[in-house]
Protein backbone atom coordinates (compact mmCIF):
# COMPACT_ATOMS: atom_id res chain seq x y z
CA UNK A 1 0.00 0.00 0.00
CA UNK A 2 1.19 3.53 -0.77
CA UNK A 3 1.80 5.98 2.05
CA UNK A 4 -1.59 7.42 3.01
CA UNK A 5 -2.41 11.06 2.25
CA UNK A 6 -5.09 11.35 4.91
CA UNK A 7 -6.34 14.80 3.90
CA UNK A 8 -7.30 13.78 0.34
CA UNK A 9 -10.49 11.95 -0.58
CA UNK A 10 -12.49 11.30 -3.72
CA UNK A 11 -15.99 10.41 -4.87
CA UNK A 12 -17.03 6.97 -5.98
CA UNK A 13 -19.61 6.91 -8.78
CA UNK A 14 -19.96 10.70 -9.09
CA UNK A 15 -23.16 11.81 -10.78
CA UNK A 16 -25.74 9.57 -12.39
CA UNK A 17 -24.74 5.88 -12.34
CA UNK A 18 -26.52 2.90 -13.92
CA UNK A 19 -25.05 0.41 -11.44
CA UNK A 20 -23.46 0.64 -7.97
CA UNK A 21 -21.04 -2.27 -8.46
CA UNK A 22 -18.22 -0.22 -9.99
CA UNK A 23 -18.28 2.11 -6.99
CA UNK A 24 -17.01 -0.65 -4.71
CA UNK A 25 -14.07 -1.30 -7.04
CA UNK A 26 -13.33 2.44 -7.08
CA UNK A 27 -13.23 2.50 -3.27
CA UNK A 28 -10.78 -0.42 -3.22
CA UNK A 29 -8.57 1.43 -5.72
CA UNK A 30 -8.77 4.64 -3.65
CA UNK A 31 -7.49 2.71 -0.65
CA UNK A 32 -4.68 1.16 -2.72
CA UNK A 33 -3.33 4.46 -4.03
CA UNK A 34 -3.26 6.01 -0.56
CA UNK A 35 -6.29 8.30 -0.39
CA UNK A 36 -7.65 9.04 3.07
CA UNK A 37 -11.36 8.83 2.29
CA UNK A 38 -14.05 8.00 -0.24
CA UNK A 39 -17.40 9.70 -0.61
CA UNK A 40 -20.65 8.26 -1.97
CA UNK A 41 -23.19 10.77 -3.25
CA UNK A 42 -26.71 9.50 -2.65
CA UNK A 43 -29.09 8.77 -5.52
CA UNK A 44 -31.85 6.52 -4.25
CA UNK A 45 -32.28 4.68 -7.56
CA UNK A 46 -28.79 3.14 -7.67
CA UNK A 47 -26.73 4.63 -4.81
CA UNK A 48 -28.70 4.44 -1.56
CA UNK A 49 -26.11 5.36 1.05
CA UNK A 50 -26.61 2.62 3.61
CA UNK A 51 -26.35 -0.19 1.06
CA UNK A 52 -23.53 1.44 -0.93
CA UNK A 53 -21.34 2.19 2.07
CA UNK A 54 -22.05 -1.18 3.66
CA UNK A 55 -20.51 -2.83 0.61
CA UNK A 56 -17.55 -0.44 0.73
CA UNK A 57 -17.02 -1.13 4.43
CA UNK A 58 -16.81 -4.86 3.68
CA UNK A 59 -14.46 -4.43 0.69
CA UNK A 60 -11.95 -2.09 2.38
CA UNK A 61 -9.95 -2.20 5.60
CA UNK A 62 -8.42 1.21 6.26
CA UNK A 63 -10.01 4.07 4.30
CA UNK A 64 -12.64 6.37 5.86
CA UNK A 65 -15.94 6.70 4.01
CA UNK A 66 -18.61 9.41 3.96
CA UNK A 67 -22.10 10.01 2.73
CA UNK A 68 -21.52 12.84 0.35
CA UNK A 69 -24.33 13.71 0.95
CA UNK A 70 -27.52 12.34 2.46
CA UNK A 71 -30.37 14.39 3.95
CA UNK A 72 -32.28 14.78 7.19
CA UNK A 73 -35.99 14.19 6.65
CA UNK A 74 -35.67 11.33 4.19
CA UNK A 75 -35.14 8.80 7.00
CA UNK A 76 -36.66 8.62 10.47
CA UNK A 77 -34.08 9.68 13.09
CA UNK A 78 -33.95 6.14 14.52
CA UNK A 79 -33.30 4.75 11.04
CA UNK A 80 -30.60 7.31 10.28
CA UNK A 81 -28.95 6.82 13.67
CA UNK A 82 -29.12 3.06 13.16
CA UNK A 83 -27.62 3.26 9.68
CA UNK A 84 -24.66 5.22 11.07
CA UNK A 85 -24.16 2.91 14.04
CA UNK A 86 -24.31 -0.18 11.84
CA UNK A 87 -21.76 1.27 9.40
CA UNK A 88 -19.46 2.07 12.33
CA UNK A 89 -19.74 -1.50 13.55
CA UNK A 90 -19.11 -2.95 10.09
CA UNK A 91 -16.03 -0.79 9.52
CA UNK A 92 -14.39 -0.45 12.91
CA UNK A 93 -15.37 3.21 13.23
CA UNK A 94 -14.46 4.51 9.76
CA UNK A 95 -17.79 6.16 8.85
CA UNK A 96 -18.56 9.90 8.79
CA UNK A 97 -21.88 11.41 7.71
CA UNK A 98 -22.19 14.29 5.28
CA UNK A 99 -25.64 15.88 5.05
CA UNK A 100 -27.09 18.66 2.89
CA UNK A 101 -30.15 20.86 2.77
CA UNK A 102 -30.71 20.51 -1.01
CA UNK A 103 -33.38 22.65 -2.69
CA UNK A 104 -36.93 23.17 -1.42
CA UNK A 105 -38.54 22.31 -4.75
CA UNK A 106 -37.08 18.81 -4.70
CA UNK A 107 -38.64 17.98 -1.33
CA UNK A 108 -42.03 19.39 -2.33
CA UNK A 109 -42.11 17.10 -5.36
CA UNK A 110 -41.56 13.93 -3.32
CA UNK A 111 -43.53 14.93 -0.24
CA UNK A 112 -40.59 15.17 2.17
CA UNK A 113 -40.33 18.06 4.67
CA UNK A 114 -37.97 20.85 3.56
CA UNK A 115 -35.13 21.42 6.01
CA UNK A 116 -34.69 24.68 7.89
CA UNK A 117 -31.68 25.81 9.87
CA UNK A 118 -33.53 25.06 13.10
CA UNK A 119 -34.71 21.61 12.04
CA UNK A 120 -31.18 20.67 10.98
CA UNK A 121 -29.65 21.93 14.23
CA UNK A 122 -32.29 20.01 16.17
CA UNK A 123 -31.61 16.82 14.19
CA UNK A 124 -27.90 17.01 15.01
CA UNK A 125 -28.84 17.19 18.70
CA UNK A 126 -31.33 14.31 18.36
CA UNK A 127 -28.79 12.00 16.73
CA UNK A 128 -26.07 12.76 19.27
CA UNK A 129 -28.49 12.21 22.16
CA UNK A 130 -29.61 8.88 20.73
CA UNK A 131 -26.01 7.70 20.31
CA UNK A 132 -25.36 8.78 23.92
CA UNK A 133 -28.18 6.55 25.21
CA UNK A 134 -30.67 9.28 26.14
CA UNK A 135 -34.41 8.87 25.77
CA UNK A 136 -35.41 11.56 23.30
CA UNK A 137 -38.88 13.14 23.30
CA UNK A 138 -39.12 15.87 20.72
CA UNK A 139 -41.79 18.06 19.11
CA UNK A 140 -40.59 20.80 16.80
CA UNK A 141 -39.50 21.74 13.27
CA UNK A 142 -37.64 18.43 12.79
CA UNK A 143 -40.83 16.41 13.41
CA UNK A 144 -42.89 14.69 16.09
CA UNK A 145 -41.04 11.97 18.00
CA UNK A 146 -42.79 11.06 21.29
CA UNK A 147 -40.20 8.66 22.70
CA UNK A 148 -37.02 7.38 21.04
CA UNK A 149 -34.22 5.39 22.64
CA UNK A 150 -31.21 3.52 21.29
CA UNK A 151 -30.98 0.28 23.26
CA UNK A 152 -27.58 -0.82 21.92
CA UNK A 153 -25.09 2.02 21.88
CA UNK A 154 -22.38 2.43 19.24
CA UNK A 155 -18.77 2.40 20.37
CA UNK A 156 -18.10 5.57 18.34
CA UNK A 157 -20.31 8.59 17.75
CA UNK A 158 -20.51 9.44 14.05
CA UNK A 159 -19.07 12.84 13.01
CA UNK A 160 -21.67 14.98 11.23
CA UNK A 161 -20.62 17.34 8.43
CA UNK A 162 -22.88 19.86 6.68
CA UNK A 163 -22.60 20.77 3.00
CA UNK A 164 -22.79 24.55 2.88
CA UNK A 165 -22.14 27.49 0.58
CA UNK A 166 -24.30 30.43 1.74
CA UNK A 167 -23.32 32.42 4.86
CA UNK A 168 -26.29 31.28 6.99
CA UNK A 169 -25.65 27.60 6.31
CA UNK A 170 -21.91 28.05 6.85
CA UNK A 171 -22.68 29.63 10.22
CA UNK A 172 -25.03 26.73 11.03
CA UNK A 173 -22.18 24.30 10.36
CA UNK A 174 -19.84 26.24 12.60
CA UNK A 175 -22.32 26.40 15.46
CA UNK A 176 -23.58 22.80 15.44
CA UNK A 177 -21.73 20.37 13.15
CA UNK A 178 -18.37 18.60 13.31
CA UNK A 179 -17.37 19.89 9.90
CA UNK A 180 -18.42 21.72 6.76
CA UNK A 181 -18.28 20.44 3.18
CA UNK A 182 -17.72 23.42 0.90
CA UNK A 183 -19.27 23.54 -2.55
CA UNK A 184 -17.37 22.66 -5.73
CA UNK A 185 -16.12 25.60 -7.82
CA UNK A 186 -15.15 27.78 -4.90
CA UNK A 187 -11.80 29.48 -5.48
CA UNK A 188 -9.13 29.42 -2.76
CA UNK A 189 -10.30 32.97 -1.99
CA UNK A 190 -13.87 31.69 -1.67
CA UNK A 191 -12.71 28.90 0.64
CA UNK A 192 -10.85 31.36 2.85
CA UNK A 193 -13.91 33.61 3.14
CA UNK A 194 -16.19 30.62 3.84
CA UNK A 195 -13.87 29.14 6.46
CA UNK A 196 -13.80 32.49 8.28
CA UNK A 197 -17.61 32.44 8.57
CA UNK A 198 -17.55 28.89 9.95
CA UNK A 199 -14.82 29.62 12.49
CA UNK A 200 -16.51 32.83 13.68
CA UNK A 201 -19.85 31.03 14.20
CA UNK A 202 -18.12 28.24 16.12
CA UNK A 203 -16.42 30.74 18.41
CA UNK A 204 -19.68 32.62 19.01
CA UNK A 205 -21.35 29.31 19.93
CA UNK A 206 -18.67 28.68 22.54
CA UNK A 207 -16.94 25.97 20.54
CA UNK A 208 -13.29 25.59 19.60
CA UNK A 209 -13.16 27.00 16.03
CA UNK A 210 -10.33 24.63 15.12
CA UNK A 211 -12.51 21.63 16.03
CA UNK A 212 -14.81 22.22 13.03
CA UNK A 213 -13.28 20.50 10.01
CA UNK A 214 -13.17 22.49 6.74
CA UNK A 215 -13.53 20.19 3.72
CA UNK A 216 -13.04 21.83 0.31
CA UNK A 217 -14.54 20.06 -2.70
CA UNK A 218 -12.27 20.70 -5.68
CA UNK A 219 -13.10 19.59 -9.23
CA UNK A 220 -9.93 18.23 -10.86
CA UNK A 221 -8.77 16.78 -14.17
CA UNK A 222 -5.16 15.62 -13.67
CA UNK A 223 -3.41 14.25 -16.76
CA UNK A 224 -6.75 13.64 -18.45
CA UNK A 225 -7.54 13.74 -22.17
CA UNK A 226 -9.47 16.73 -23.58
CA UNK A 227 -12.69 14.68 -23.65
CA UNK A 228 -12.17 13.45 -20.10
CA UNK A 229 -11.40 16.98 -18.95
CA UNK A 230 -14.56 18.28 -20.57
CA UNK A 231 -16.70 15.72 -18.75
CA UNK A 232 -14.83 16.09 -15.46
CA UNK A 233 -14.93 19.89 -15.25
CA UNK A 234 -16.91 21.71 -17.91
CA UNK A 235 -20.03 19.54 -18.07
CA UNK A 236 -19.98 19.10 -14.29
CA UNK A 237 -19.84 22.88 -13.86
CA UNK A 238 -23.00 23.17 -15.92
CA UNK A 239 -24.86 20.81 -13.55
CA UNK A 240 -24.31 23.36 -10.78
CA UNK A 241 -24.61 26.65 -12.64
CA UNK A 242 -27.94 25.87 -14.33
CA UNK A 243 -29.54 25.98 -10.85
CA UNK A 244 -29.82 29.60 -9.70
CA UNK A 245 -30.40 28.64 -6.05
CA UNK A 246 -27.17 26.65 -6.12
CA UNK A 247 -25.12 28.95 -8.33
CA UNK A 248 -25.67 32.33 -6.71
CA UNK A 249 -23.96 31.56 -3.39
CA UNK A 250 -20.92 30.24 -5.30
CA UNK A 251 -20.69 33.45 -7.27
CA UNK A 252 -21.09 35.59 -4.16
CA UNK A 253 -18.44 33.64 -2.21
CA UNK A 254 -15.99 33.99 -5.11
CA UNK A 255 -16.99 37.61 -5.77
CA UNK A 256 -17.86 36.82 -9.39
CA UNK A 257 -20.30 38.93 -11.43
CA UNK A 258 -23.84 37.45 -11.04
CA UNK A 259 -24.92 38.96 -14.37
CA UNK A 260 -22.73 36.41 -16.15
CA UNK A 261 -25.06 33.69 -14.87
CA UNK A 262 -28.09 34.92 -16.83
CA UNK A 263 -27.28 33.29 -20.22
CA UNK A 264 -26.80 29.93 -18.49
CA UNK A 265 -30.11 30.16 -16.67
CA UNK A 266 -31.81 31.16 -19.93
CA UNK A 267 -31.10 27.69 -21.37
CA UNK A 268 -33.99 26.34 -19.27
CA UNK A 269 -32.05 23.26 -18.15
CA UNK A 270 -32.61 23.73 -14.42
CA UNK A 271 -34.83 20.67 -13.97
CA UNK A 272 -33.12 18.39 -16.48
CA UNK A 273 -31.33 16.21 -13.93
CA UNK A 274 -34.62 15.29 -12.27
CA UNK A 275 -36.21 14.18 -15.55
CA UNK A 276 -36.24 10.63 -16.86
CA UNK A 277 -33.73 11.12 -19.65
CA UNK A 278 -30.83 8.96 -20.79
CA UNK A 279 -27.31 9.67 -19.58
CA UNK A 280 -26.27 10.50 -23.15
CA UNK A 281 -29.04 13.10 -23.50
CA UNK A 282 -28.18 14.59 -20.12
CA UNK A 283 -24.50 14.94 -21.03
CA UNK A 284 -25.33 16.46 -24.41
CA UNK A 285 -27.63 19.09 -22.94
CA UNK A 286 -25.22 19.95 -20.17
CA UNK A 287 -22.45 20.37 -22.74
CA UNK A 288 -24.56 23.10 -24.37
CA UNK A 289 -24.83 24.95 -21.07
CA UNK A 290 -21.12 24.45 -20.28
CA UNK A 291 -20.16 26.41 -23.41
CA UNK A 292 -21.75 29.49 -21.83
CA UNK A 293 -19.72 29.36 -18.61
CA UNK A 294 -17.15 32.21 -18.37
CA UNK A 295 -13.65 30.70 -18.76
CA UNK A 296 -12.31 32.32 -15.59
CA UNK A 297 -14.93 30.48 -13.51
CA UNK A 298 -13.23 27.27 -14.60
CA UNK A 299 -9.62 28.42 -14.32
CA UNK A 300 -10.18 29.95 -10.86
CA UNK A 301 -12.67 27.45 -9.41
CA UNK A 302 -11.26 24.10 -10.64
CA UNK A 303 -7.92 22.62 -11.69
CA UNK A 304 -6.82 20.84 -14.86
CA UNK A 305 -3.47 19.96 -16.43
CA UNK A 306 -0.52 17.89 -15.26
CA UNK A 307 -0.69 16.01 -11.97
CA UNK A 308 2.04 18.28 -10.59
CA UNK A 309 0.10 21.41 -11.57
CA UNK A 310 -3.11 20.15 -9.98
CA UNK A 311 -1.25 19.06 -6.85
CA UNK A 312 0.20 22.56 -6.48
CA UNK A 313 -3.30 24.00 -6.79
CA UNK A 314 -4.55 21.70 -4.05
CA UNK A 315 -1.85 23.07 -1.78
CA UNK A 316 -3.33 26.54 -2.38
CA UNK A 317 -6.67 25.29 -1.05
CA UNK A 318 -4.94 23.86 2.00
CA UNK A 319 -3.20 27.20 2.58
CA UNK A 320 -6.60 28.91 2.30
CA UNK A 321 -7.87 26.96 5.31
CA UNK A 322 -9.05 23.57 4.03
CA UNK A 323 -8.31 20.75 6.48
CA UNK A 324 -9.26 18.12 3.91
CA UNK A 325 -9.89 18.16 0.16
CA UNK A 326 -12.59 16.17 -1.59
CA UNK A 327 -11.47 15.50 -5.17
CA UNK A 328 -14.34 15.68 -7.62
CA UNK A 329 -14.50 15.00 -11.34
CA UNK A 330 -12.04 12.10 -11.56
CA UNK A 331 -12.44 8.72 -9.89
CA UNK A 332 -9.65 6.81 -8.12
CA UNK A 333 -8.53 4.96 -11.25
CA UNK A 334 -7.44 8.38 -12.65
CA UNK A 335 -5.89 9.79 -9.48
CA UNK A 336 -2.76 7.79 -8.66
CA UNK A 337 -0.44 10.28 -10.38
CA UNK A 338 -2.05 13.22 -8.58
CA UNK A 339 -1.83 11.52 -5.19
CA UNK A 340 1.85 10.78 -5.81
CA UNK A 341 2.55 14.38 -6.93
CA UNK A 342 0.70 15.78 -3.92
CA UNK A 343 2.59 13.46 -1.58
CA UNK A 344 5.88 14.68 -3.04
CA UNK A 345 4.93 18.35 -2.54
CA UNK A 346 3.69 17.74 0.99
CA UNK A 347 6.95 16.02 1.94
CA UNK A 348 9.22 18.59 0.27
Amino acid sequence: MNHVVEELGCYVLPGKAPSPVVGVDQAVEAERIGLGSVWASERWETKESGAMLGAIAHATSRIRFFTGTTHFGTRHPMVLAGMAATLQGLSGGRFEMGVARSVVGRWKKIGAPPQTNQSMADMVSILRRLWAGETVSYSGPAGEFPEMVFADLPERTTPLHLAAVGPKTLALAGAHFDGVILHPFLTPHGVRRSAAIVRKAAEEAGRDPASVKIIAAVVVAPDLSPEETKAAIYVRAATYFVHKEMAMPILLANEWDPQQLEPILATGLEDLEMQQVSLDVLRSKMAEASALIPPHWISEGASEGSAAKVAARLREYRAAGADEILLHGATADKLEGLVSAYRTLANA
